[in-house]
């Protein structure tokens, strides 16, 4: 991405932002919703890949169908950014009220923290996990999760500014070991992170089977357990009609890094689950599945798994 094109972006958030806070509610919602549909009909490139991961998600589907999923999909993302974009100037405590309310599994969490080794949450690209982060933070007191170093600069202080006003304690991912160092001092205190687990960024991850194709996910979240005996909790997030749905699932046991790919397709296949119940909240306009991959890509993936 060009300078240029960094600054726009960057300029675009913050236009966002701004607008979303200024905006009723209700307006908001259907201009986003509008706008979800103007791209539908768009079908760009980003449009056509979320269709083309809904059939594998959906295969039963007909073509009618799949144009409908991905036309309440892009609704659904449109919704998560409508969202993001108030939550700074929304009531946090009523945002975690409807969340606790609606969540299960909080139990698996009480537990897994009763062990005193830590707690490692991965939950994938779906529902509003910015608002499922709100519940959380109240309900422990804050946790730490780790972001993507954006471009431009300014962009990535914008979305460290915003998570950080949720209660987040944010990590950058810059490929060196500081990162490591301060989830691994967290999980010593007996505190919580949140990753997300379904998108590999690095072109590093395992390979695991998702919905019956081959794609990767990383492998940090299980590696951590690994390492530290803390609990792996998968949790899943999704829409209801005015709120939040959180479902925090029973631990998965990684008791060495030999079982780390193991407790990886664990999670894959939890994610699978919850995805599958709730198709058009997985909002995935990437390619995703190795197939679809650059030939380039591909070889060198696989490279990467033969060394």
């Amino acid at each position: 991405m060009s300078a240029v094109s960094q600054r726009l972006s960057d300029l675009g958030y913050a236009a966002g932002w701004r607008a979303a806070r200024l905006l009723p509610a209700s307006t908001g919602s259907v201009m986003f919703s509008l706008g979800a549909d103007l791209a539908a009909k768009r079908d760009g490139d980003g449009v056509r890949q979320l269709r083309k991961n809904l059939a594998r998600v959906v295969p039963q589907a007909d073509e009618v169908e799949l144009d409908e999923l991905t036309r309440r999909a892009l609704r659904s993302y449109a919704r998560y950014w409508h969202e993001m974009f108030r939550l700074p100037s929304m009531d946090h405590r009523e945002v975690s009220r409807k969340v606790g309310g609606l969540i299960t599994g909080v139990e698996n969490l009480d537990a897994a923290l009763a062990e005193g080794n830590g707690v490692v949450m991965a939950l994938p690209h779906s529902g509003n996990w910015d608002a499922a982060g709100v519940w959380l933070a109240s309900y422990l007191g804050g946790f730490t999760t780790v972001t993507e170093r954006l471009k431009p600069e300014s962009l990535y202080k914008r979305f460290v500014s915003y998570r950080e006003s949720l209660g987040f304690e944010i990590v950058p991912l810059t490929g060196s070991s500081s990162a490591m160092r301060v989830l691994l001092k967290r999980l010593r205190e007996n505190k919580a992170i949140c990753l997300v687990g379904d998108r590999d960024l690095t072109n590093s991850g395992i390979t695991v089977k998702f919905f019956g194709e081959q794609t990767r996910m990383p492998g940090g979240p299980a590696r951590l357990a690994a390492t530290t005996g803390a609990a792996l909790i998968p949790a899943g997030c999704w829409f209801t009609e005015d709120g939040w749905q959180v479902r925090l699932h029973p631990r998965i046991r990684v008791k060495d890094r030999e079982e780390v790919p193991a407790a990886t397709q664990a999670l894959a296949d939890i994610f699978a689950g919850d995805i599958a119940a709730h198709p058009t909240d997985w909002h995935m306009l990437q390619k995703f599945w190795i197939a679809d991959l650059e030939p380039e890509l591909r070889d060198a993936l696989e490279e990467t798994a033969k060394s």
